[in-house]
């Protein structure tokens, strides 16, 4: 599915491809996405072609920078949406609270452990953006949930290489 959304993308704005540093600002882009994230910029950077190396660095910067502003402001925001007025802000908040629910257990049952799990190994629903919700909602600390999503990004992030730069490029050679 991800690799339909990540063609999908690509196609609307695969003219953005052809400037200098285009591609390069496609996948950071795509890796700051949620469902997307580092597993559709590294799976974008290979279909664009982009050097592995800098693939690697940017879908991991893409991947990272909303992780500090969902574990400390995302419990607030989620506050604000329920008692907001606007009914859209309260779906968006139910929705949410729908994915930590489904999601929170194998993090609860295995604490840390889990929580890296949950983000290193990229499966569909899985990764930093939902694993840094859940670690929010269910308030584990923050510094511990910082390293642990850190290293769950790299863990993900080699996974996908191999994945991305191994399978990906021997099937569209």
């Amino acid at each position: 599915m991800s690799e339909k959304i990540v063609n999908a993308i690509i196609g609307a704005f695969g003219g953005l491809a052809t400037i200098a540093y285009g591609k390069e600002i496609l996948v950071f882009v795509i890796s700051l996405m949620p469902i997307l994230e580092l597993r559709g910029g590294l799976l974008a950077a290979a279909l664009l072609g982009l050097e592995p190396l800098p693939a690697y660095i940017i879908s991991i910067i893409g991947n990272v920078i909303p992780v500090p502003f969902i574990l400390f402001l995302i419990v607030k925001v989620l506050e604000w949406m329920r008692g907001c007025k606007v009914k859209l802000f309260n779906k968006i908040a139910n929705w949410l609270n729908e994915k930590v629910e489904k999601n929170k257990g194998q993090i609860e049952k295995l604490g840390y452990l889990g929580l890296l799990l949950f983000v290193g190994i990229p499966l569909p629903g899985t990764g930093a953006w939902t694993g840094t919700l859940i670690a929010a909602v269910l308030n584990m600390d923050k510094k511990k949930s910082f390293f642990t999503i850190m290293v769950g990004v790299f863990m993900a992030s080699i996974i996908m290489m191999i994945l991305s730069y191994g399978l990906v490029a021997n099937v569209i050679r």
